[in-house]
C-alpha cells in the first residue's frame, strides 16, 4: 500500500503532535501544535477582516470627495474612523503572520527532530513526507506576508496623508485639489488586495490539506 493511502485521521494525528509522534515530550509538542493551529485561524480571520476594510475605507474616501457632498465634516469623520479601523486590522494581520512564522518554525523544527524516533520505518517515512509537504505550504504564508506589508504600508501612508490634508483644508477648493490624488488612492486598493491573494491561496491550501479528509 502506498504511503499516500494512509487514512487522513492518522495523518492528522501526526500533525497534532500525539504521543506516538512525540514520545516523552507530548505536552510540549501538543502546545506547539495548538499554537500553530491557532496561528492559522488567527491569520485567516484577521487578513479577511483587513480585506473587507480596504473596500470600506475606499468607499468612505470616495464619498468624502464626491461632488455635491452635503456634510463634509461628517464624511471626514466617517473616513477617519474607517481609516483607523483599517490601520488596526492591518497591524493585527501582520502581527499574526509574524507569530505564525515563529510558531510553525518551532513546530516543524521539533517535528523533524522527533521524526527519527519512530521504530516503524513506514510511519517514519510518512511523518517525514507529511512534514516536508506541510512545512513548504506553511512557508508560503510569511513569504506572502512580506509582500502584503510593503503594499499595505504604502497604501496606508497615502490615505493618512490625504486625511491630514483635508483636516487642514476641508473646503470646496481643498476637496477639488485633492480629488485626483484621492481617486488614484481608491484605485490603488486593487494593488493592495492583489498582494493579499497569494496569502489567502496559501491559507486555503493549508486548510484543505488539514481538514478536507481526502486521501
Amino acid at each position: 500500500m502506498k504511503l499516500r493511502n494512509y487514512s487522513f485521521a492518522f495523518c492528522t494525528m501526526i500533525l497534532l503532535g500525539t504521543a506516538a509522534f512525540l514520545g516523552g515530550c507530548a505536552t510540549t509538542g501538543m502546545d506547539r501544535s495548538v499554537k500553530t493551529s491557532n496561528s492559522i485561524r488567527d491569520v485567516d480571520s484577521e487578513i479577511r477582516k483587513m480585506f473587507v476594510q480596504i473596500d470600506v475605507t475606499a468607499a468612505s474616501l470616495d464619498a468624502l470627495v464626491a461632488p455635491g457632498q452635503q456634510d463634509v465634516k461628517k464624511a471626514l469623520k466617517t473616513y477617519t474612523h474607517d481609516l483607523d479601523t483599517l490601520e488596526h486590522e492591518g497591524k493585527r494581520a501582520l502581527k499574526h503572520i509574524d507569530e505564525m512564522r515563529e510558531h510553525s518554525t518551532e513546530y516543524f523544527g521539533e517535528w523533524e527532530k522527533q521524526g527519527g524516533e519512530y521504530k516503524n520505518p513506514e510511519i517514519r517515512e510518512l511523518s517525514e513526507e507529511r512534514r516536508i509537504k506541510l512545512a513548504a505550504i506553511y512557508a508560503r504564508v510569511p513569504a506572502a506576508g512580506a509582500g502584503i506589508k510593503v503594499a499595505y504600508n504604502a497604501y496606508l501612508t497615502n490615505l493618512k496623508e490625504i486625511k491630514t490634508y483635508l483636516s487642514n483644508d476641508l473646503t470646496p477648493q481643498g476637496l477639488i485639489t485633492i480629488d485626483p490624488i484621492a481617486k488614484r488612492a481608491i484605485q490603488d486598493k486593487e494593488t493592495l488586495k492583489s498582494s493579499v491573494q497569494p496569502l489567502l491561496a496559501a491559507m486555503e491550501e493549508i486548510k484543505a490539506e488539514l481538514y478536507s479528509g481526502k486521501k
